[in-house]
């Protein structure tokens, strides 16, 4: 099928050549690639081992089999393995041919493509989804969608700037929970929300990701290191292969940020979607490395706690240390709250009520809602992005960059937080973060001191409900005495 000719142009621009993620991002960006409404998408995948095999190039070789608008028809990686894996894997379940390469640079160029997976290591994901847009390429993009805050504001500016579709791999968010916890957030079942908790323990006898196996075929003879690493293209600084750092890539710093993007960032983006939020204003990190000392960088214990400009914290803890003892994942309101399990099978969530003494509603009642069940959420999050790819309309994907953005903004905050003993503020009209001050606290004070409003999650169409204090009676005796005389007295202090 034919492609748009600018994306041969941008091939060999100087975004290439230079091979740094701001020269890319300063690239003009392609019109998506006109086709026929009978012609195949055509797909490949940028790095098909791990994830990006068992999910990726697995749940879409399903999708074409059963008949679904696709082609997958190349796959790139720089370990040779991983690459004739994926490749006579999908040969073999579809019956067609599939162009193999170890530059994803060169797939770009010459495999037509109309749509690429990328399933790389955090580092690289910036670079490969902007190169891919500037390209006039439909994007899916494995989470963390960057490494850096700065990288998500680029990618989030390159992606609406291009009128591509994007998804950001966080499976859950095609979850239909979320929607309908929205719904009913924004209609006031819990009035004012106030807060969000989430968490993702786990626990291992070996320490988190070192259960990726290490294996001899993994040598520099097979897999080209330096291109791994991103040396030329800026990515990353050298050093010797080491199979760890290849394989178990999210235990180190330059490469992953433990699990700060690989874990919080599922439960923060679901959480993002329930309430509408979006950016932070204010953010910090806590934890520490306490027992896993296996020669990694990242803790074995963090959280991460968020301030919203909604009026609004999100807190989301774990430890890699203790997985049978999680705390509950809740959104809290004024008048109520929701229970959710952990995971991402959920058939039903609960609604528990505060006493009637404070909502004024003796009918509110503790409530199990029912909700859809998805059996398998990874296959669920591919077929809508292959729907939103058929119908041409980056709406209809359920993880956008927007969203994407503001979830690894919110997780990596906390991480560098936690790194640099720092607390930062967000600022979301300027899309910049900077070191914390006193500005966060004192906006609420004076708030207080003025009377104000409480300010709501995005679409709150419930008025006061849940939001507005009783003001009691007595109240009417507080305030300052001026000159000796008590609040409320006749000028003058008469008889």
């Amino acid at each position: 099928m034919s492609t748009d000719s600018s994306r041969r142009d941008f091939l060999k621009s100087s975004a290439y050549t230079a091979g740094v993620l701001g020269a890319a991002s300063t690239v003009a960006s392609a019109a998506a690639p006109s086709r026929s409404p009978n012609a195949k998408i055509r797909i490949g995948f940028v790095g098909p081992g791990g994830r990006g095999f068992g999910a990726h190039v697995k749940r879409l070789t399903k999708l074409q089999v059963e008949g679904r608008n696709i082609e997958l028809v190349a796959v790139c990686d720089v370990y040779s393995v991983h690459r004739d894996k994926a490749a006579n894997y999908i040969e073999k379940e579809t019956g067609g041919k599939v162009a193999r390469y170890e530059d994803y640079v060169e797939m770009y160029e010459k495999a037509d493509l109309d749509a690429v997976c990328i399933g790389t290591p955090d580092h690289w994901h910036a670079k490969q989804t902007i190169d891919a847009l500037n390209a006039g390429i439909h994007v899916y993009c494995e989470k963390p969608m960057t490494k850096t805050v700065e990288e998500a504001i680029d990618v989030m500016k390159t992606w609406k700037k291009s009128g591509l579709v994007m998804q950001v791999g966080v499976q859950s968010t095609s979850l239909p929970l979320w929607n309908q916890v929205n719904d009913l957030l924004t209609g006031g079942k819990l009035g004012k929300v106030l807060m969000y908790q989430t968490e993702f323990f786990r626990n291992s006898a070996q320490g988190q990701w070192r259960y990726y196996k290490l294996e001899e075929s993994m040598n520099p003879t097979n897999i080209n290191w330096r291109k791994w690493l991103g040396v030329d293209e800026g990515l990353a600084e050298y050093e010797d292969f080491d199979r760890a750092k290849y394989k178990q890539w999210r235990r180190f710093w330059p490469y992953g940020s433990g699990m700060f993007t690989d874990l919080f960032v599922h439960r923060t983006t679901t959480m993002l979607k329930a309430t509408g939020l979006r950016f932070p204003g204010r953010v910090t990190g806590a934890g520490g490395l306490y027992l896993e000392y296996d020669g990694r960088d990242v803790p074995d214990v963090a959280t991460v706690v968020a301030d919203f400009p909604e009026g609004v914290q999100g807190l989301v803890t774990a430890t890699m240390a203790c997985q049978n003892t999680p705390i509950k994942q809740l959104i809290r309101g004024h008048f109520g709250s929701f229970e959710f399990g952990t995971g991402e099978k959920f058939d039903s969530f609960e609604y528990i009520p505060e006493r009637p003494q404070v909502t004024r509603d003796s009918k509110a009642k503790q409530e199990t809602i029912s909700t859809g069940q998805v059996e398998d959420t990874t296959y669920a999050h591919f077929s809508n992005w292959v729907d939103a790819l058929e119908a041409n309309d980056p709406s209809m994907c359920n993880n956008d960059p927007a969203l994407g953005a503001a979830a690894i903004t919110t997780v990596i905050l906390g991480a560098k937080s936690y790194r640099e003993g720092k607390v930062f503020h967000f600022d979301d009209e300027n899309l910049t973060f900077g070191e914390g001050n006193g500005d966060w606290a004192a906006q609420w004070e004076q708030r207080s001191a003025k009377r104000g409003k409480p300010n709501h999650i995005p679409g709150w169409s419930a008025g006061d409900k849940g939001s507005v204090l009783e003001e009691p009676d007595y109240m009417k005796l507080a305030g300052p005495w001026k000159n000796g005389v008590e609040p409320g007295a006749p000028a003058g202090g008469g008889e």
